[in-house]
């Protein structure tokens, strides 16, 4: 009888080295559907952020989700809001990873 052969998944972790600054680099967004593209040097992301207990955030771009440091305080009652974050291209990396 054939045997099946198990395949790992292979994924990818997100890293992005700049914080949320808002007012500066993350607003609320103008759509509420998750968004990712580059516009010259920059990357923009669009999706659900989500504030924790320790002060970071993350956030939720369907699937994805990307971890990030808040430089500024977010203001009261946007944690799950729609928001855009706008970031330095070099500042994202990817790195796969396997499951």
């Amino acid at each position: 009888m054939p045997r099946k052969r198990q395949t790992a998944n292979t994924l990818s972790k997100w890293t992005v080295d700049d914080d949320v600054h808002w007012g500066q680099n993350t607003r609320p967004a103008s759509s509420v559907e998750a968004e990712l593209r580059q516009e010259g040097d920059r990357v923009i992301m669009r999706g659900l952020l989500h504030l924790t207990e320790d002060g970071a955030g993350h956030l939720q771009m369907g699937p994805w989700s990307v971890l990030f440091d808040l430089a500024t305080p977010i203001p009261s009652g946007l944690d799950e809001s729609w928001v855009e974050i706008n970031v330095r291209s070099e500042s994202v990396t990817l790195h796969p990873y396997q499951t």
